[in-house]
């Protein structure tokens, strides 16, 4: 009779990890933030940590790729059954975020973490990798929308991407700035308002 596994295994461990480290972020700020502190809200020892990661920066840059890996994930899923922009738009707003991971449920600390992250200018490349692929997601999406919409020769889509995540990521700075002028959907309000705009077809 084989034995039960009852250790967590490393995915189990980081996304505890990964749980904790947001919470704590959020109460004590990222760079109050110690590793122990980190260890403790997850259940665990400052050595289990140690195991998994070299510092918090690691942490935080794994943090990251697992928001981008999922954000593209979910994304993708929706196009596939969204295949216009109103459709994907309206989708987009009634997302369940409760269910997502730390950085999804929580847009303005996934903002304090990049802006964390940059100060190391040898961290950087760690995020242009991440940025790029956030790119290349939204390129896909606008790519897919306007063939459906039959304005494939209307608009660059990687410049368009690129317009787009700008655009996101500054209503995301704008909100932290500033939440009471600037709502949570503000993004996905201009989207709308610029494919009325842009004379992009809902259908």
């Amino acid at each position: 009779m084989s034995r039960v596994r009852t250790r967590p295994t490393r995915d189990d461990t980081c996304e505890k990890l990964f749980e904790a480290a947001a919470r704590v972020f959020e109460e004590q700020g990222i760079g109050g933030a110690s590793i122990e502190g980190i260890a403790a809200a997850a259940g665990f020892t400052r050595g289990a940590f140690y195991s998994n990661f070299k510092s918090k920066d690691e942490l935080i840059i794994a943090m990251l790729e697992d928001h981008v890996e999922q954000s593209i994930r979910r994304n993708l899923d929706l196009l596939a059954r969204h295949k216009n922009l109103a459709d994907f738009i309206e989708a987009l707003k009634t997302m369940d975020r409760s269910r997502q991971d730390p950085l999804g449920r929580s847009p303005l600390l996934h903002m304090e973490m990049i802006l964390f992250v940059a100060r190391a200018e040898k961290r950087r490349p760690d995020l242009a990798k991440r940025l790029r692929a956030r790119r290349k997601l939204i390129t896909d999406i606008v790519e897919i929308t306007l063939k459906n919409s039959g304005k494939t020769g209307s608009l660059n889509p990687t410049w368009t991407g690129a317009i787009l995540l700008a655009l996101e990521d500054g209503f995301r700075l704008h909100r932290l700035i500033d939440p009471e002028t600037t709502p949570a959907d503000s993004f996905l309000r201009a989207i709308s308002d610029l494919q009325r705009n842009m004379g992009i077809s809902s259908a």
